[in-house]
């Protein structure tokens, strides 16, 4: 009975430490791979950088990513609204 508790105490540590390291491993590789995303086209790429303008360049470079992300927070505050509408029924 002893090596059956011993051995189940075990597992369980074992697939914590599993749990733990897959997620730092995963925020660690989401963090590092976000630093080398680029927003722009091949072709707005090329032409802003053609012109030597590096600020211009960023700029549009940051007003891509600002158009992407707004569609994201629209559908993340419809769904609170709804999950908070539901709950609300349940109650």
């Amino acid at each position: 009975m002893f090596k059956i508790n011993l051995e189940n105490r075990i597992e369980k540590i074992e697939n914590r430490l599993y749990s733990l390291i897959s997620k730092r491993v995963f925020i660690l590789f989401s963090i590092f791979y976000s630093l080398n995303i680029q927003a722009q086209c091949a072709m707005c790429r090329a032409s802003l950088e053609s012109e030597g303008n590096t600020v211009k360049a960023e700029a549009v470079n940051d007003g891509i990513v600002y158009l992407m992300v707004i569609p994201y927070v629209l559908v993340g505050v419809v769904g609170v609204v709804v999950y908070r509408m539901y709950s609300k029924k349940k109650q």
